[in-house]
């Protein structure tokens, strides 16, 4: 089976590669232009997948605001582009999707039926990617929707954490804002299986457990300290959404829930979401 990755930079494609291996073809914009149907139809002809995991995304949250139509060609008119190759060419697509199409309002799991209602221009054309992605391609599409994804390669949460606690006397953090922590690594996993087995249909994948971003950043400082990569302790200080307006409006409550992926993906032992923080931070000592 032939695999081809969309995307090369991402933290998500980084941890694909280590699953498939070296020699596995990511695409990145040096390649292909996955905006315009006519250039990435004729790259992938000549690559001829059986899969392909759409690992691109634009994820810029609040830039996005500003930057509604480069969002929207990277999170919808690409999505659409791909999924009519994969038509035309009997091919297999997996695309990632973002648990901000929900509009944070339930304050229960969300299940991969319920409706959506994104609350910025992020989560807007990521919900027109993922109807395209339905409309083209039911039969032979997986869509995965996550949520807080951070890896050892790349910028993200933890690592911007880890930054400030080592130059900031102390920080504060959002605390009602409820979601769930990913290392990209589980993530790839859920992918890769659901590549390989061709596992039709919408499903959520996140690690397990739930927490605030208060809650993450005290885990990250913990374990930080535990483990060597931080020298000294700050306070933490918890503050509402309301203290820290951003351009982006963001679901306050978005858990997902993921008992279909457990059983779709049953290979992939979801874990907790603090210990994979630990076993990502153990990646990132041993790569000091």
């Amino acid at each position: 089976m032939k695999i081809v990755i969309i995307g090369n930079s991402g933290q998500l494609s980084y941890e694909l590669v280590r699953i498939l291996g070296e020699d596995t073809v990511c695409l990145g914009p040096e390649d292909t232009d996955i905006t315009k149907f006519d250039v990435v139809s004729e790259t992938l002809a000549h690559l001829a997948p059986d899969v392909i995991i759409n690992a691109a995304a634009y994820t810029a949250v609040d830039k996005a605001e500003e930057e509604q139509d480069l969002c929207h060609a990277i999170n919808a008119t690409a999505v659409e582009n791909l999924a009519k190759y994969c038509k035309q060419a009997n091919a297999f697509l997996v695309h990632v999707s973002t648990d901000y199409v929900f509009n944070g309002h339930k304050g229960s799991p969300y299940l991969p039926n319920d409706p959506i209602e994104p609350q910025g221009a992020y989560g807007k054309t990521k919900a027109d990617g993922e109807k395209a992605l339905l409309d083209i391609l039911p039969e032979a599409s997986c869509l995965i929707r996550t949520a807080w994804v951070y890896s050892a390669h790349g910028n993200n949460f933890v690592k911007t954490m880890l930054k400030l606690m080592a130059d900031k006397p102390q920080l504060t953090v959002i605390d009602d804002q409820i979601g769930t922590p990913t290392w990209a690594k589980g993530l790839a996993d859920a992918c890769v299986s659901a590549a390989k087995n061709k596992t039709v249909g919408v499903y959520h994948w996140t690690d397990e457990g739930v927490a605030s971003w208060y809650d993450f950043a005290l885990a990250i400082q913990e374990l930080g300290l535990e483990k060597g990569l931080l020298e000294s302790a700050i306070p933490v200080l918890p503050i509402p959404s309301s203290q820290y307006p951003t351009p982006a409006k963001r679901p306050h409550y978005s858990v997902l829930d993921k008992q279909s992926a457990r059983e779709a993906f049953a290979t992939c032992n979801p874990t907790h979401w603090r210990k994979q923080l630990s076993s990502m931070m153990d990646e990132l000592k041993a790569a000091q």
